[in-house]
């Protein structure tokens, strides 16, 4: 993950665009004209939509995005325009082509019910001259890329001689060109590195019913082989993400939640395209997608995901190693950050945790009770010894640190030098901050900054001192 926090690939993406339009009100009457419910709107809202859900994603992991695409001459093209250029994307290879209708769908919400939805929009293949447009806005700019992304959304932008000029150029030029298809033909994306079909698209690619490990190797052993991929991929839904490299790997799922799977396969495309262009196999691209993919589902609506919400719901599996849960000051600020924003309630607690032992871990288990994520500040060696004794540690603090990011409990470990927590408590700004029960009416260092202090009694007659001391009498 650290590599992948440092990345800033750019990723061309080229497919169908379109604005994802909300009127959003309320109902309480039938209309006296015709039995249909009379919406009082509240408000509008506008997001990217299609091949732009890629592009959001591609821009919150971090990625340099540039689009191209075919948009009309019409009031809807310039708004999409706009919305490109407010999150900073490439928009020099989109084209305009006369007379075509740029993608709108709007949506009537009432009473978080969508009443109805209305488009505009072409369908129609895009004209000769736009397909030659944008191959030749290509040919001169594909050095800059990293990696293309095709997102099909059947609107037709993606016709088959511009996908099969796409993969040709960025053959020429060593690009890799993933693709999330659309229809049951594939074979206009022939020659791509990978495509990212779920489960039903591939069965209707294939026509191979797909009900067992070894219809799922025939599978993506047809797509690979049919269309000359560098690597077969298959979505599974709830049941992860299907590789073909030089054997069938399974990536299991890791959402712990499924609220709702709208732009899943977006997210998946724009994970492995992300981690891919860092330099990452396959083989992690997929188990990140997965990551990324269980957090959106834990969304509502069309969602993006972050770095940092991937690095979160990762430590929350407990299923990375300690390193990855061993932050410093910088990490644990943009994470915190991140929880907040998703209404996490963050705890914190600190201290020497020297020879790890029982009454350590019951109360690290406590603190954890009282909120979602448990921030663990750890005293550095120098302050041990101010506050110990020239003596102490007995662990060095890499060692204390791995072990307490091994507990369950335990979300994140943040090393510190001062001798208090103060500058870091200050930082994180903590729901709840923990000490022992030994603090009973004494001063607590950074109360100022949390909403709520609690004081959690130790195990009686465990502790890191008499731990040493029966060590001691026993080699003496």
């Amino acid at each position: 993950m650290h590599i992948l926090k440092k990345a800033q690939p750019n990723i061309l993406v080229i497919g169908d665009l379109m604005i994802d339009h909300y009127l959003w009100g309320s109902c309480e009457r039938i209309s006296p004209e015709a039995p249909v419910q009379v919406v009082d709107i509240a408000k509008e809202t506008t997001v990217l939509g299609g091949a732009g859900n890629v592009i959001n994603n591609l821009r919150t992991l971090g990625a340099k995005v540039s689009v191209s695409s075919i948009i009309g001459d019409d009031e809807n093209g310039k708004e999409l325009l706009g919305m490109l250029k407010n999150i900073d994307v490439n928009t020099e290879n989109i084209v305009t082509q006369s007379g075509r209708k740029t993608s709108k769908k709007s949506r009537i919400i009432a009473v978080s019910q969508q009443i109805l939805r209305y488009d505009r929009e072409s369908k129609n293949e895009i004209s000769q001259n736009s397909v030659n447009n944008i191959l030749k806005a290509l040919e001169s700019s594909i050095n800059a890329y990293d990696m293309i992304i095709l997102s099909d959304y059947g609107k037709g932008v993606l016709t088959q001689e511009l996908c099969q000029g796409v993969i040709q150029l960025s053959k020429i030029k060593n690009v890799k060109v993933l693709v999330d298809p659309k229809g049951s033909d594939f074979l206009k994306y022939k020659g791509a590195y990978l495509l990212t079909p779920n489960k039903k698209e591939a069965i209707l690619a294939t026509k191979i019913e797909i009900n067992n490990a070894k219809s799922l190797e025939e599978a993506l052993l047809k797509l690979k082989s049919e269309c000359d991929l560098g690597i077969s991929l298959i979505t599974l839904s709830e049941d992860g993400i299907a590789t073909l490299d030089k054997t069938v790997e399974v990536f299991p799922t890791v959402a712990k939640e499924v609220f709702d799977v709208t732009g899943a396969g977006d997210t998946v495309i724009a994970s492995i395209a992300f981690a891919l262009s860092a330099g990452k196999t396959i083989q992690e691209s997929a188990a990140f997608a997965n990551l990324a993919a269980g957090v959106v589902v834990g969304k509502i609506g069309s969602a993006t995901v972050s770095i940092a919400e991937i690095e979160e719901y990762e430590a929350t599996l407990h299923k990375s190693t300690s390193d990855a849960h061993i932050k410093s000051f910088e990490d644990i600020a943009t994470l915190v950050k991140h929880a907040k924003e998703n209404g996490k309630k963050i705890v914190f607690t600190n201290g020497c945790f020297d020879i790890l032992h029982v009454g350590h871990v019951k109360y690290l288990q406590i603190a954890k009770s009282f909120g979602d994520i448990l921030i663990v500040g750890l005293n550095s060696d120098e302050s041990v010894s101010r506050l110990k004794g020239p003596t102490r540690p007995v662990n060095i603090a890499e060692d204390r640190a791995y072990l307490l990011a091994a507990l369950e409990a335990v979300d994140f470990v943040v090393p510190f030098v001062e001798d208090t927590p103060y500058n870091l408590i200050k930082m994180i700004a903590p729901d709840v901050l923990v000490k022992g029960g030994d603090y009973e009416g004494k001063e607590v260092i950074g109360t100022e900054f949390a909403s709520e202090l609690k004081l959690v009694d130790f195990v009686d007659g465990k502790s890191t001192t008499k731990t040493i001391e029966k060590i001691q009498g026993q080699t003496c």
